[in-house]
């Protein structure tokens, strides 16, 4: 897949013109995704973000870590931190914006060092696709953590999406495609990942893992923390 979220990042660090990036998507029109949101400061992150920043803990893994604003704020409080991304242009703007630990790699290939805190930002958690991905993820990431570690991530519900209706199908209604597009160039279609929290909280404990709501605002977007309880 050609790296154009990478891109789109690094134009916007290097104030190369003025693109869009845009999101195809199978249940209506193509929506613009601000480029900026991703740079932005800890005073201009939603409350749902500092919350999750502020329940950080100790050695801190932050994944699909994008532009890496997450990061930076968390290696300004002096906290040890990594950020990686699949994207080699994301990592490459990560580490001009200053952040020590950035690598570019795919999580699931990912087994370096054990963290305190696995962090997954802005639905981070969407790049599982798929409710089997989402498992599979949870047994690595059970590897990945410390004793008495936790995972951190945020998600929502998007059964408005069906007029709270979602449909009856063999697929988790939660299991939506999507495709970048800019300048002109784009991806392939890849799988996102929207959990409602109920359904989180079945899978955590079918997996080994405690799930509780640290924050929900009005947009049925919420905070978890998963704790793993069993071998």
């Amino acid at each position: 897949m050609k790296d154009i979220f990478g891109q789109a990042l690094f134009d916007y660090f290097k104030q190369n013109g003025n693109h869009k990036l845009w999101i195809n998507n199978k249940y209506g029109p193509k929506e613009e995704m601000p480029v900026e949101i991703y740079f932005r400061t800890e005073c201009e992150m939603p409350e749902l973000e500092q919350v999750a920043l502020n329940n950080c803990l100790g050695t801190i893994l932050d994944i699909g870590a994008g532009a890496g604003s997450h990061a930076l704020v968390l290696q300004q409080r002096n906290f040890e931190v990594t950020a990686i991304d699949i994207s080699t242009l994301a990592v490459t703007v990560m580490q001009q914006r200053g952040i020590i630990n950035a690598f570019q790699v795919d999580i699931f290939s990912f087994n370096s060092k054990k963290y305190d805190t696995l962090l997954l930002m802005m639905n981070g958690i969407g790049l599982c696709g798929t409710i089997n991905r989402l498992r599979a993820f949870f047994k690595h990431a059970k590897n990945l953590l410390n004793k008495g570690g936790q995972l951190l991530f945020d998600s929502s519900d998007i059964a408005y999406l069906y007029d709270y209706q979602p449909p009856v199908q063999d697929s988790y209604y939660g299991e939506l495609v999507y495709q970048y597009m800019y300048r002109g160039q784009k991806t392939d279609w890849f799988k996102w990942l929207y959990i409602d929290f109920e359904t989180l909280k079945t899978i955590a404990v079918e997996e080994g893992w405690q799930a509780e709501m640290l924050f929900e605002d009005d947009m049925d977007q919420y905070l978890a923390r998963l704790t793993f309880i069993a071998d």
